[in-house]
């Protein structure tokens, strides 16, 4: 991507490094010349990504002003990108006092300018109350001591990116679609790689700025001009869809969670900004960060550059790499007998003839496309029950089908913790009354051979966790025996040089091998 802004050894922070946009800034502004500092909350979720070394990580809560004064200390701009994305009722207020919190560390440490990533909405319009917080954060920002760069973007095109994932699957799954009057209303979309670009280049802007600037790509398009785009590029048949005028934007979210990976949470305010026509008032960001030379990405090579970059398996970041609202994000614990009560075990060992690197290959490529190597239909039965109760299920699906970061989500689960030929520890994302957790791991026995160790642990949340894992522990041997089984059978015959072996959905007689335990842990 050309740079229109040089760094020269200038310090960026930048918020939101485990989300989407974050994520693809840093190594943007670091090709810039400029220093990054990366802030979170949980910094060993960054532990895996390809720019890690070249950056300073600083632990902080957006909401714990004392932090986050400490994280700006010697900061020239500051890029603001977080959004709360629950369902629930209080995201507005907490986006707001996240925001003022950020503002008043900025100003007391005197950061030069500080960007923030909005939604492009109308005027004079009552907004959804996603959109309304958005728009609340930018004057917010605008309001404080230190010159703002709002940015206000609608649909943003890309790999990875939530709108773009939606409009794919919705586009793909159904070659004839009922859909709401909203896919009628006209909106601007914008490639990801001119979103960076204008991020990249407000870092320059004079210190007199303070405003916000409508961002869009050169193409006004509606949503079933998206979707019968979409159609076209991927050389799909044309879609055929029929407007109706029922369906409310909750009613179309529930819709679009079934249908696609994204689930309700997510795409309910996707689909409230759908619902108002969304386009460019203005392009008066072009004084300050210039057109390049062969002008903004229009939306058909927007499509086909996300395409590519999904097909070669090179999406640098995900919708998913940030956790869906209401998820447990609790580590887990070092002591198994910790303060938190009761830790259930299921714990299985077997001896696996190929080498660790092998075994690793397998353990590392699990989920998504490849499967859980047992019984697919009660994987599949179990993300559908999880899907309606709210939670990812199985379509979210992976970032990359043969490598994991920690932080990458995988279906219902999120990596915790990746140690190359030892250690896939899994957190489970969906919805049960407890934390769960999923370790795949590789040891050695006295004697030299390969031990694959599989070990489901689950902390129940009051009667209801335990009457849950009461009711699914007699499954185990048949879902987690049959895992262990075929994760063996595939690591051998890549071993012996065949092609790994598919997820068998049917038990084999268990082998003397096998070692299987349940436990409760105290």
């Amino acid at each position: 991507m050309e740079h229109v802004a040089t760094g020269e050894g200038r310090v960026a922070l930048v918020t939101g490094v485990t989300g989407y946009i974050g994520g693809r800034l840093v190594p943007e502004l670091l090709a810039a010349g400029f220093t990054v500092r990366a802030m979170a909350r949980r910094p060993e979720l960054l532990r895996d990504r390809p720019w890690i070394d070249d950056v300073e990580v600083v632990q902080a809560d957006a909401s714990d002003a004392d932090q986050v004064a400490a994280a700006l200390e010697g900061v020239d701009v500051a890029y603001y990108l977080i959004h709360a994305m629950s369902a629930g009722g209080h995201f507005s207020s907490t986006d707001r006092r996240t925001a003022r919190t950020f503002a008043r560390a900025a100003a007391a440490r005197r950061v030069g300018r500080i960007v923030y990533l909005g939604g492009l909405h109308p005027e004079d319009e009552e907004l959804s109350t996603h959109l309304e917080s958005r728009r609340e954060v930018g004057e917010i920002l605008l309001d404080g001591p230190v010159p703002a760069t709002v940015l206000q973007a609608a649909v943003i095109i890309g790999s990875g990116s939530a709108s773009f994932e939606m409009m794919r699957y919705l586009t793909e799954r159904l070659p004839v679609m009922v859909c709401p009057s909203w896919v009628s209303n006209r909106i601007q979309p914008i490639a990801v790689r001119d979103v960076l670009r204008y991020l990249v280049g407000s870092a320059s802007m004079p210190a007199q700025v303070n405003r916000t600037f409508d961002i869009g790509g050169p193409d006004v398009l509606t949503y079933l001009d998206m979707m019968r785009g979409y159609a076209r590029v991927a050389g799909l048949p044309k879609r055929t869809v029929l407007p109706v005028k029922v369906m409310s934007p909750k009613l179309s979210s529930h819709w679009v969670g079934l249908i696609t990976p994204v689930p309700k949470q997510i795409a309910r305010p996707l689909v409230e900004s759908l619902v108002h026509e969304v386009v460019c008032k203005e392009h008066d960001i072009a004084r300050y960060v210039p057109d390049p030379p062969g002008g903004l990405i229009p939306f058909s090579r927007a499509v086909r550059l996300a395409l590519q970059r999904v097909q070669e398996a090179n999406v640098a970041t995900r919708w998913s790499s940030a956790s869906v609202p209401g998820a447990p994000s609790d580590p887990l614990p070092s002591d198994p007998g910790w303060a938190g009560g009761n830790l259930y075990e299921d714990d299985r060992t077997t001896v696996v003839d190929a080498p660790p690197r092998v075994l690793w290959q397998v353990l590392e490529g699990i989920g998504g496309e490849q499967g859980w190597y047992s019984w697919p239909m009660a994987w599949a039965v179990r993300g559908v029950m999880d899907r309606f109760s709210g939670g990812p299920g199985l379509r979210r699906g992976r970032r990359d089908p043969r490598h994991l970061m920690i932080g990458d989500a995988v279906d219902w689960w999120r990596v915790e913790e990746r140690q190359q030929d030892r250690l896939l520890r899994l957190r489970a994302e969906m919805r049960v009354p407890g934390l769960a957790w999923l370790d795949l791991s590789i040891e050695t026995d006295p004697v030299g051979r390969t031990l694959f160790r599989q070990r489901a642990r689950f902390h129940p949340k009051g009667l209801a966790g335990q009457a849950y894992w009461a009711g699914i522990s007699p499954f185990h041997g048949v879902v987690f025996g049959g895992m262990q089984r075929n994760v063996k059978r595939a690591a051998e015959a890549a071993a012996r040089g065949e092609r790994p072996a598919s997820p068998v959905p049917a038990p084999t007689p268990r082998g003397v091998d096998v070692a299987d335990r349940a436990t409760l842990v105290r």
